[in-house]
């Protein structure tokens, strides 16, 4: 093999030309692997260093706060920061009354956006495709713009004025009820659902149009074979849909806040979190309301720190257990179909 120079040929025995070329094969990939590592060590170090801060606040005790020899790794380990964050949250009814909304919006979100993809996925009407660019624009217009006529429609919730018709009144007042967010939910319009129905519509597209046509052939109806043939081949949707929704509406505050202001829900406890730890810290460390005692600003710090880690655990546990399918739906519901 000849390799030529500046100046002259120098001939290189072609077993010395390949095993150089495998060399410079394994130095450009230990190169490339070294860089990959370090990028995906650095991002996760900038995504879970606030969450690994919190834990070490968690568990550091009162004396620790103004130790700077201390970092990370507390000096005296103690519970009573998870203790008094759950007292100032009221976290187990609380957590138990977020879980149960958010699972029954979730479900109700699910099934109807699962619907509504499957009607624009399968059914040709006049104003479809109106109808459906109307939908991805849900994705694109800021929910904040529409906080005027969501929270009006609530105000005064009335169907095609029969509420008017029948009693004289405007309307129901449904605000600081669970009753929008129900209703948003089971009627395709609830947080994030023109994205849902953007993933159903794509999965329900691309499977084949011969399983309905046999089920149609069968006697099954629209809504039959809906039910039973095409959900239950949309698992991956579902699972993808599912967590989404699970992770945004726990942790919404835009329509917990437009509708339900006065609603014992995690993510309304965390915006109003420093004030109550602020007000209720001196009576729980019994000073009492009329002491005039103030509680040290650091440590209802650390108490906010803790009770936010508390507010996030369930979603943490939830990913320890459901990431592997949630990868898998991913892969597999058909969003870039």
């Amino acid at each position: 093999m000849a390799v030529s120079g500046t100046d002259r040929m120098v001939v290189v025995p072609k077993e010395n030309y390949y095993r150089m070329q495998r060399v410079r094969n394994k130095t450009s990939d230990l190169l490339y692997s070294i860089f990959r590592y370090a990028l995906v060590i650095g991002i996760s170090f900038i995504i879970l260093y606030p969450l690994f801060l919190k834990i070490s606040v968690a568990f550091k005790d009162k004396q620790d706060i103004y130790n700077p020899t201390i970092y990370m790794i507390p000096q005296h380990f103690t519970l009573d920061n998870i203790k008094l964050a759950a007292q100032v949250m009221d976290y187990l009814p609380l957590l138990a009354n977020t879980l149960l909304f958010v699972t029954i919006t979730t479900l109700l979100t699910a099934i109807s956006c699962a619907l509504a993809g499957y009607g624009f996925a399968r059914f040709s009407f006049p104003g479809s495709n109106v109808l459906f660019v109307l939908v991805i624009l849900t994705i694109l217009v800021p929910t904040s713009t529409l906080m005027v006529p969501m929270y009006l429609h609530f105000r005064n919730f009335d169907i095609l004025g029969m509420v008017h018709l029948f009693t004289g009144r405007e309307g129901i007042n449904l605000l600081n009820t669970y009753w929008p967010s129900m209703i948003t939910a089971a009627t395709a319009g609830g947080l994030k659902a023109g994205l849902f129905i953007y993933i159903f519509r794509q999965f329900f597209k691309g499977m084949p149009k011969e399983i309905e046509e046999a089920a149609l052939i069968d006697g099954a109806g629209g809504f039959r074979t809906f039910a039973r043939i095409m959900l239950p081949n949309a698992i991956s949707p579902l699972i993808t849909v599912i967590l989404f929704s699970f992770v945004w509406q726990y942790n919404d505050t835009f329509y917990s806040a437009l509708f339900m202001s006065e609603s014992p829900l995690i993510s309304l406890k965390v915006a109003s979190l420093p004030a109550q730890a602020n007000q209720l810290i001196p009576q729980l460390m019994g000073f009492g309301s009329n002491s005039g005692m103030k509680a040290d600003p650091n440590y209802v710090a650390m108490i906010v720190d803790t009770g936010i880690l508390l507010a996030i655990a369930p979603l943490i546990i939830l990913y320890l257990f459901v990431q592997r399918y949630f990868v898998e739906s991913i892969e597999r519901s058909g969003v870039v179909g």
